[in-house]
């Protein structure tokens, strides 16, 4: 089973979209630098991606609405 559930991400995020557009961008921010928002044993996925999901689950990660 995959962690964080989709359905509970999109209750966060309104988007599919959205939320892999923040995922990846968090994700590479993860690998590039190394940088966790927790402690890495709070994790409970291995992977940027996963970890980056978490955050956003998490509310570590907030989203900014542009105006067009």
């Amino acid at each position: 089973m995959i962690y964080p559930s989709i359905d509970k991400l999109l209750t966060i995020v309104d988007s599919k979209y959205k939320l892999v557009h923040v995922a990846s961008i968090r994700s590479k921010q993860i690998l590039e630098n190394n940088t966790l928002q927790k402690a890495e044993e709070d994790y409970i996925n291995k992977k940027a991606l996963g970890r980056a999901l978490e955050e956003v689950e998490n509310g570590l990660i907030k989203i900014k609405e542009t105006a067009k």
